[in-house]
Parts: structure tokens; sequence; C-alpha cells
């Protein structure tokens, strides 16, 4: 049985999620319609918005929904001219300036209101303090695994992907202030209060709306620090088998989730194919580029030199991850290296 360790790539649908997406496959109406079919689907689509309001801290009209945090990120970065650390994601550095510096895997930057700023990197897992007057933060990562709070953050912008928590692929939203500088990107029919056109995907803003709440419950319930135990049993059985493995933020506040450690001389993609065979699914870094395997741009802004940036494996758990499952990726990882070392 195969052994699914890449929830920063995408978690596994959650059943409150499928419920809601079920239920709402059965409503015909367009939400966008004053009829009663039209009703329907335009409450579930304002129920999903009230629950990822309260989960994130927000009003429920700063909500707008997309197609993902890709255009999450388009909408709400377009024309502004943004300056961010190169450690952010490709949907955030495409538009912003990456001049910001990142000393000690902390991003330096002295005008938050002209600065963009992730929570959590999906590569390492390194969390960032964010400072109040923030333009805008990609929350993608971190939401539903670290506290955050839209209305204390003092942060102007925030972007959510759904399937990072629990959702369905193909939904995100920002969140904004109602009556905030927006300049709609999609044009038409005028949905989502003019900010973003075109008929609202009821099914995953279902979806969303439910993983949303899911999410913080689990949150606050402690889960993921059981998670944070087990990511630390798998870093100790690592690093028991040789010396040579660099645990990348190890000393700085991470996701509870996630591993990033780099073993020199042994490229990540190929451990990626080699842990594959061996029934685990794991990745070198972000899962953003249509599948291919790329240096990390992260690792080389933290300082890693080309070689090391290159032969880097991320490990990140999930909510239903076991210690025994940790165990044995930690095994099979160990016995791929030994016989690397041997051949």
């Amino acid at each position: 049985m195969r052994i699914y360790l890449d929830h920063n790539a995408t978690m596994p649908l959650r059943p409150e999620a499928r419920a809601a997406m079920l239920a709402a496959m059965d409503i015909v109406g367009n939400p966008s319609s004053v009829h009663a079919e039209g009703r329907a689907a335009k409450a579930i689509v304002e129920q999903a918005r009230a629950q990822i309001a309260a989960a994130v801290g927000a009003g429920t009209a700063d909500v707008v929904f997309t197609s993902g945090a890709t255009e999450a990120a388009a909408l709400a970065l377009a024309g502004r001219g943004l300056q961010a650390a190169p450690v952010e994601h490709d949907a955030v550095h495409a538009w912003v300036d990456p001049v910001l510096p990142v000393v000690a895997g902390r991003v330096q930057l002295d005008d938050p209101a002209r600065s963009a700023l992730q929570l959590a990197n999906s590569e390492t897992g390194i969390l960032q303090d964010l400072p109040a007057g923030l333009a805008l933060s990609d929350i993608t990562q971190g939401f539903g695994r670290v506290p955050f709070a839209y209305d204390w953050a003092g942060v102007q912008m925030v972007i959510l992907s759904a399937h990072k928590f629990g959702g369905p692929k193909g939904v995100g939203a920002l969140i904004i202030p109602r009556g905030h500088e927006l300049h709609a990107q999609i044009k038409g029919g005028g949905q989502e209060m003019g900010r973003r056109s075109g008929t609202e995907n009821v099914i995953g803003i279902a979806g969303m709306g439910a993983a949303a709440a899911a999410a913080q419950a689990d949150l606050a319930a402690g889960r993921w620090e059981q998670i944070a135990q087990f990511r630390n049993i798998l870093e100790m059985a690592i690093e028991a088998a040789g010396k040579n493995t660099i645990f990348v933020g190890k000393d700085l506040p991470r996701l509870p989730n996630t591993s990033c450690f780099v073993t020199a001389g042994w490229k990540g993609e190929t451990q990626v194919m080699a842990m594959d065979l061996a029934g685990f699914a794991v990745s070198a870094g972000s899962a953003c580029s249509s599948g291919k395997v790329k240096q990390s741009r992260v690792l080389r802004a933290l300082g890693l030199d080309d070689d090391a940036a290159a032969s880097a494996l991320r490990v990140s758990l999930g909510l239903e991850t076991t210690q025994d499952q940790v165990l044995r990726f930690a095994q099979a990882w160990t016995e791929k290296r030994a016989r690397l070392r041997a051949a």
C-alpha cells in the first residue's frame, strides 16, 4: 500500500468537503439568477463565503472567490509594483520585484506597505513574522496548520487555495477589504461584487467553505501538534543513519508537517523516483511547475550552493499520517542511500 507524504503539494479531499460538494451538485440554479433555484445556488456560495470569513477572521464581504491561489495573486498584485524576497511561490514571484534579502532564513523588509511576504514556505516550511501594514501575504501553506487571523494580523490582502487544506482543486480566494482598491482582471457579468466576473464554481466553493471550517477545527483541537512530533521522529531517524544530511530551517519556526533535507551528491529528482518505486509519494520542492523538477530558487536564496539546492527532498505529512508510516519511510530512504553509497 502506497504512503502519501506530499501534503504540501495537495491534501486529500476532506470528507466534510466531499459531502458539501455532493450536496451542491444537486442544485441546478445559477447563483446570479433571481428565481428560487438561483437563490439556492447563491445561498451555497454565501454560506461558504461566511465559513471562510469566519475561519480566517475576516468579514464576509472581504472574500473574493477565484480559480485558485495563482489567480488570486494575479488579481491582487497586477500593477501594484510590490517587492518581495526570492523565496515567494512562483504565483507571487511572477508579479513582484524580488529584491528583499533573506538573512538566516528570515526575510528582511523595511516597507511593509510596499511588500509581499508569505506566511509559510511550501518547500522548507519556514515561517515568517508578518509585520503590521503588510500589503499582501500568501498564507496558502500556513492556513489551517498554524494560527492566523486576518483581523489582528494587520495585512491588507491574503491569498488562499482550497486544495492546500483539504478542499477541491481549482478554487481559491483573495481576502481584501470591501472598498479597497482592486482592478478586476476578469471582466464580464460583474460577479463577486464586480471584483471577479464569471459564474461562480458553486460545487468547488461549497467544498472550500466546508474544508476551511474543518481545517480551523482541527487546528484548534491541536491535531497538528502530534504531526510535528512525527516530523521530528522522521528527522531523528534520518539523522541517526548518517551525518551528511542537512535539515533546512530546523532551528527556525516551521510548519508542523514539513521537513526539507539535503543530502549532497544525491539529486532530489533521483530521490523522488527511488522513493516512488518504494511506494512513497514525496517531492523535490514546490509542485508548481507542471511536474518538472528544477533547481530550487528558494534554497539558493537561503544560501545553499547549486549542488545542495539540487539535492533536496521535501517530506510533508498530513493529519492521517502515522508514526509507523514515518518510520517506514525513514527506513526505506536510508536503505536506498546505503545502496547508492555501495554502488
